[in-house]
């Protein structure tokens, strides 16, 4: 199961896509069982998978299986099996506020997606039309804002458990590339005073074990005010504090929200691009496919074409794993 089905060449003829969902695994010790939305397209075999973490936004809905449809859908219809799981802070489920780990859930997160990868032979089931068709050793994480962080612990990042004072180790070794968008970065002083005292497992991050490989998105005017006092330049934290093979993506003049990944037409996105959207889409389905099959030009591709443009949405830097030094595709910031 090598080879992939899905090709650089396929932007220009995306696959019908099948959605379902909930698809519900049994959770023994979660406050409910774990729902999650399976997109694959409806032809191909040997599917790699993306498991995407929703982040906590304002909305209702786009924190849940139902979110990140511009994502999904993209990723879905060029050949991934893409697994979206409602995790327990979802403003969907209207847990009772005590519940143990309320509000963020930041554990239970990384360990629904553990309990997705120990679930796939419940989710074949579910999905009859992906039997035999789902290549397990090709899986990487993506997630956005609080589901960056939850992709972060599952590429390697610690941080320690202010209950208990443990460190944790929640890397999940079946997972070999990852896609960080928006997502936080180092504790510390870096929070604001708000987060340090009411979100107290931010202030241990640490990014020194995050060895897995992995893209990280950053918006050059994502100032995340509520989050940090760095500005923008904390959402590259996960690339410059980590070791190992590791890509940033910077994208001019974009905000959290990354020009509307977590919905189509949301209230919540502050920088509506549809231009923005479509980089991102393309750029993160390129790192994957190179990531998770070594030689594909898919990334390689995807960074000449953007800075080929004559005004270029962003730039790429890259860093080897035995580097002190960036690798760089760059393009000049405007």
């Amino acid at each position: 199961m090598n080879e992939p089905t899905y090709t650089a060449d396929d932007f220009s003829s995306p696959a019908p896509v099948l959605s379902v969902s909930p698809v519900v695994l049994p959770a023994p010790g979660r406050a409910v069982d774990l729902e999650v939305r399976v997109s694959a397209p409806v032809t191909g075999s040997d599917l790699p998978v993306i498991l995407l973490s929703h982040g906590q936004g304002y909305s209702h809905h786009l924190s849940s299986l139902n979110g990140y449809a511009p994502l999904a859908n993209f990723w879905a219809a060029h050949g991934f099996v893409v697994i979206q799981p409602t995790h327990l802070s979802s403003r969907t489920l209207s847990l009772d506020p005590a519940t143990p780990g309320a509000p963020l859930y930041w554990r239970s997160r990384a360990e629904d997606m553990t309990r997705i990868l120990d679930g796939l032979d419940v989710i074949e089931t579910a999905v009859p039309q992906l039997v035999g068709r789902v290549d397990r050793s090709k899986v990487a994480v993506a997630g956005h804002s609080m589901g960056g962080h939850t992709a972060s612990l599952l590429l390697g990042a610690r941080l320690t458990d202010p209950h208990d004072g443990t460190e944790v180790d929640l890397a999940e070794p079946r997972i070999k590339a990852g896609v960080l968008l928006a997502a936080p970065g180092s504790g510390g002083d870096a929070l604001t005073e708000s987060v340090a005292e009411n979100f107290s497992f931010f202030v241990t991050t640490d990014f020194s074990a995050m060895t897995t490989p992995a893209l990280v998105v950053a918006g050059d005017k994502d100032a995340s005010a509520h989050l940090t006092v760095r500005g923008p330049e904390w959402h590259t934290d996960p690339y410059f504090l980590s070791p190992g093979r590791k890509s940033l993506l910077t994208l001019f003049d974009a905000e959290h929200g990354l020009g509307g990944i977590s919905g189509y037409d949301v209230a919540e996105t502050t920088d509506d691009n549809p231009e923005r959207v479509s980089a991102v889409q393309r750029l993160t389905w390129a790192y994957l496919r190179t990531e998770l099959y070594p030689g594909d030009m898919a990334w390689r591709t995807a960074c000449e074409a953007l800075a080929a443009g004559p005004d270029p949405l962003g730039r790429v830097e890259s860093k080897e794993a035995d580097a002190e030094s960036k690798e760089a595709d760059e393009v000049p910031s405007p």
